[in-house]
């Protein structure tokens, strides 16, 4: 009970000020700044950094006072994804203070309204901007400014993850090689949500893709799904452990960009792939391996290697081209340039939701949570 306190107390100081009475205009949902308060909100909390399956409870949180520049958003939807369960464990480089509301990404519908807000309207679908944490609980208060508002004619789990995998594809292409129509990208860990992401923004593109994907049972599904998605050649490792990798190309070109999330030996058959003068991007390393690079490859090869991190970039001043291109991304889901595979699961199945992400039942979808 004493944890709970706490939790409440730091939910509260984040989100909100004094308490008073809840006083609700019953035709605009606009309230008073000074009396209005918002649902109480279940939430998956955890009092301390551990195994996410083992720290995660799901509780019930009081209200909190909804100030004249915050929004409540009622969630939708939000994902558990690989930085959410990193953040619970403690081993990411960034995460809340404990104790704290999980979920790092989601959408939500427009509650109720400050009294000094404008720019949003009840009813209205947003995500939180930047990205911030506490999504995974019913209601969420923030101020007006930590919100963007999105098309809502599209499947709400694609707004829901739309900040952190698609952004991220998009903007590794973007940020690091001038691509133009024709050229081609390499990447492993192609069967990812960011890999499947990388095929289709290619595609839309005018780019040409080649794939790697770890060699398991069903990899010969796993080719012809990514080739439906516009990827144009995909290979498992072991196809690649020949001399001649180039030779494998036929009429594409050697691509000039190419990403790792893997490292260890995968990351080694991205190199052998890249031209002289050739970038890789490493954004995660999935094996846990170090990446190993020969000294010819710099010396005679030249190629250069850079990492991502969302996070980082998002903080930069480059709000504005964020918002456009979380537009752009919208934009391909709805004319069906860019889908992926993921697996909505209700609130109240939320363990269940968990032990799929941690891999504790076989390979899994994306996990949405649906509140």
């Amino acid at each position: 009970m004493a944890s709970l306190r706490i939790l409440w107390r730091a939910t509260y100081n984040a989100f909100s000020g004094p308490r008073s009475l809840p006083r609700i205009s019953s035709n605009t949902f606009r309230v008073s700044s000074s009396t209005a308060l918002s649902p109480p909100s279940t939430a998956v909390v955890y009092d301390h950094h551990g195994p996410p399956d083992q720290v995660t409870r799901i509780v019930e949180l009081p209200p909190v006072e909804i100030k004249p520049n915050d929004v409540c958003v009622k969630m939708l939807a939000a994902p558990i994804n690989p930085s959410d369960i990193n953040r619970i464990e403690g081993v990411y480089p960034v995460r809340p203070q404990v104790p704290a509301v999980g979920g790092y990404e989601g959408v939500g519908e427009v509650h109720t309204l400050g009294s000094s807000v404008t720019g949003l309207s009840v009813g209205d679908w947003v995500i939180p901007f930047p990205l911030s944490s506490a999504t995974w609980q019913n209601y969420v208060v923030k101020e007006e400014g930590e919100w963007y508002k999105v098309r809502n004619d599209i499947p709400m789990e694609y707004a829901a993850t739309v900040t952190v995998n698609p952004l991220t594809a998009v903007r590794m292409l973007e940020d690091f090689v001038k691509l133009n129509s024709g050229d081609a990208i390499v990447q492993n860990g192609a069967n990812s949500i960011v890999g499947q992401c990388i095929i289709q923004i290619a595609k839309a593109r005018g780019l040409q893709s080649i794939n790697i994907i770890r060699d398991r049972p069903g990899s010969s599904e796993v080719k012809e799904k990514l080739k439906k998605l516009g990827a144009d050649v995909v290979f498992t490792e072991n196809q690649l452990e020949i001399k001649n990798i180039k030779g494998l190309l036929g009429d594409l070109p050697e691509p000039a960009l190419g990403f790792n999330c893997v490292g260890g030996n995968a990351a080694a058959l991205v190199l052998k792939f890249l031209r002289q003068g050739g970038t890789m991007v490493t954004y995660g390393g999935m094996s846990k391996k170090p990446i190993t690079v020969s000294t010819s490859s710099f010396i005679f090869k030249d190629l250069s290697l850079r990492g991502f991190w969302l996070q980082k970039w998002m903080a930069s001043d480059k709000a504005d081209e964020c918002k456009a291109l979380i537009d752009y991304l919208l934009d391909l889901v709805a004319t069906g340039e860019l889908k992926y595979e993921m697996e909505l699961t209700s609130f109240s199945d939320f363990k269940v939701a968990l032990d799929k992400a941690l891999g504790k039942l076989g390979s899994q979808p994306k996990q949405v949570i649906r509140f």
